[in-house]
């Protein structure tokens, strides 16, 4: 029975599906078998699923779409495919946008934070959660409650803490802010090295 126009596109689609899960898994510079651990997908079945020997469904998928931190979408009709790029969301949740800026599943991730400006109304309502975080103002100043500390960051300042602090930011003043989060789910620090400086007297 001949397939309809509809059924062309889905094929089409779906043949299209294996060589963009490979791009993803180069740029996110990971193994077959570390992707298989983080999605409980055996090795052989993404092999396969990669190089359009095996149709891609759903429960295959989903899992996938997780550990890429990528939206379905982007796996079923994804950009162009002369575009290698990933585009992170961005996320809203009231007044603040968060743009993730690193794509690797797992680790430390990073995103940058901007606060509308508009007036503070809000009241602090600090919250606790597993991991550290490292925080860095680019523009405007920046609210922190941070156990029984408060305090404000102005551009170029960094603060860092253990996110099972209870803990909240907002911005300080009227203006917006934008700021950097270096956040590790499991309690990954920032590790920060400098070279030592060279003596300079004699000993």
């Amino acid at each position: 029975m001949a397939r309809g126009p509809d059924g062309a596109e889905l094929e089409r689609t779906l043949a299209e599906v294996g060589a963009r899960l490979r791009r993803l898994r180069h740029e996110r510079e990971m193994t077959l078998a570390e992707l298989s651990a983080g999605t409980g997908i055996s090795a052989s079945t993404l092999s396969r699923l990669e190089s359009g020997q095996r149709r891609a469904t759903l429960e295959l998928l989903l899992p996938l779409a997780r550990i890429y931190q990528v939206p379905l979408d982007d796996l079923v009709g994804a950009p162009c495919a002369s575009d290698p790029r990933v585009h992170g969301k961005p996320i809203t949740r009231g007044n603040i946008t968060i743009l993730p800026l690193s794509h690797r599943p797992g680790g430390i991730q990073t995103f940058k934070h901007i606060i509308a400006a508009g007036p503070r109304t809000e009241d602090p309502d600090p919250r606790s959660h597993d991991g550290y975080d490292w925080l860095f103002v680019l523009n405007g100043r920046l609210r922190i409650v941070l156990g029984e500390h408060d305090f404000v960051l102005t551009a170029g300042e960094a603060a860092e803490f253990d996110t099972r602090v209870p803990h909240w930011f907002g911005g300080a003043d009227e203006h917006s802010v934008e700021f950097l989060s270096i956040f590790g789910a499991q309690g990954q620090r920032v590790h920060l090295r400098a070279r030592s400086r060279p003596s300079t007297g004699a000993v």
